[in-house]
């Protein structure tokens, strides 16, 4: 639990050795992700125990849950942006005018989706087209809990980001821990004992991101709140958004194309979609690491251009990159000879378990490509170009309809997996090449600021 004594601080990255230092800010990070995947994996593991089409229900649900979120990066990416830099230059005026700015738009943009979601919930759910009635009414009221929840969720995230900023990633794990801790104890109570099935998950999420949003509100004030009269002005707002803005397309369109392609996976069943719920949850063993390293290199990046330390900045990012790619190397091997055993763990039911086999397979291919454009992404948004990534990540994400649909009448469902698989490896590869071609530019960078 938080102990009262403990006190948030600032750490300075722009000192020491460059990898004690990225590890030491992305263990918190992964660490966070840990607790995560945990409670997904028990979480999966309660659901998938009321069969298929429960886990179905959620993963539908949970495309528009991701959409939410990639619409609030627009605010956590833009402050996250700023406020690293402002912190890289001492500024403390600075500091508390992005962080004030950032909180009032957040608190905007989560009103105005839970207004949304309960709105056109079931038209959104319809739009799958898994023609299961009873999948669609469980994945409607998962969503209409979810709903409220996501404004917890999202200051939760914008204040892990924002701690981040400071070099404090251990903070955010700690909260993480309790909130992750609190969602395994209720989850199994409200599913099974208070007979609520799906929507209990839901619930008991929802708990567990007011509590965090509880906690996090009372570490912010030792960090954030310093003079009341310092408020931001119009152009803080402006960078925040014009930052935020190539990143936060990003995320949404992606998200809208997993939503088209789980569209294309419905017409195969409420298998698939069950075996891509699943899939995606064991895949994100991967992205457990490669999420804290694109933490890391993002905050590290922008801490040490803004005390122009560019020397560092590009050792920053050959060491994340190396990290990233042993990691996720021994991921590849594991999803590439076990993925049936993977699945099985979740549940007995052969055909899910054949096709999220195929998935693991192969996603697996494209795991170290994507650790090169999730490390890349970070690093640009340090810099404080994320229009980079985001270009990359427009073009040849859209590319995987098209893909999708060029190969289904060769491999079927296997197809929709591929042009994920392809799509990850280009990003990869084209972010690699922006690096390289990027990097007399930094000292440029660095002197602008």
């Amino acid at each position: 639990m938080l102990k009262e004594s403990f006190i948030v601080k600032t750490i300075d990255l722009t000192t020491g050795q460059v990898q004690r230092v990225i590890v030491a800010l992305a263990l918190p990070l992964v660490g966070s992700s840990l607790l995560q995947f945990t409670y997904s994996l028990v979480d999966m593991f309660w659901v998938g125990a009321l069969g298929s089409d429960a886990v179905a229900s959620i993963g539908a649900a949970s495309f528009y849950i991701m959409l939410g979120q990639a619409i609030q990066s627009l605010i956590v990416v833009g402050a996250g942006i700023k406020v690293s830099q402002a912190v890289g230059r001492r500024d403390q005026e600075l500091i508390q005018r992005y962080v004030r700015a950032g909180r009032r738009m957040n608190l905007g943009i989560g009103l105005l989706f839970v207004v949304l979601l309960a709105v056109l919930g079931q038209t959104l759910i319809g739009f799958l087209n898994m023609n299961a009635p009873a999948v669609e009414r469980l994945a409607y009221s998962y969503l209409l809990v979810s709903a409220p929840m996501l404004v917890f969720s999202f200051f939760n995230l914008l204040f892990a980001r924002l701690f981040s900023a400071y070099g404090n990633t251990t903070t955010a794990m700690r909260i993480n821990a309790t909130g992750v801790t609190l969602n395994m104890i209720l989850s199994p109570l409200f599913i099974y004992p208070l007979g609520l099935g799906v929507v209990g998950a839901g619930f008991a999420t929802l708990v567990a991101n007011v509590v965090m949003f509880g906690f996090f509100s009372h570490r912010a004030r030792a960090l954030f709140d310093w003079e009341e009269t310092v408020e931001p002005n119009r152009t803080d707002y402006k960078e925040i958004l014009r930052l935020g803005f190539p990143m936060a397309t990003q995320r949404v369109l992606f998200t809208v194309i997993s939503i088209f392609l789980a569209r294309m996976i419905g017409s195969y069943g409420t298998e698939a979609i069950a075996a891509q719920r699943i899939g995606l949850q064991i895949e994100s063993i991967a992205y457990m690491m490669i999420g804290g390293l694109n933490g890391a290199i993002a905050s590290y990046t922008g801490q040490n251009l803004g005390a122009r330390k560019v020397g560092r900045v590009h050792e920053g990012y050959r060491v994340t990159t190396r990290l990233g790619v042993l990691y996720t190397g021994l991921i590849t091997l594991v999803f590439l000879f076990v993925p049936d055993v993977l699945i099985g763990l979740f549940v007995d039911d052969p055909r899910t378990i054949e096709i999220g086999a195929s998935y693991l397979r192969i996603i697996g291919i494209s795991l170290i490509f994507a650790s090169f454009e999730m490390i890349g992404n970070g690093y640009f948004s340090g810099l404080g170009l994320p229009k980079i990534p985001a270009t990359i990540s427009i073009v040849f994400t859209v590319a995987r309809i098209p893909l999708a649909l060029a190969l289904e009448p060769y491999l079927g469902l296997d197809a929709i997996w591929w042009s994920i698989a392809i799509s990850s490896i280009v990003k990869g590869l084209v972010s690699v090449l922006y690096v390289r071609l990027m990097k007399k530019e930094v000292t440029s960078l660095a002197e602008a600021i």
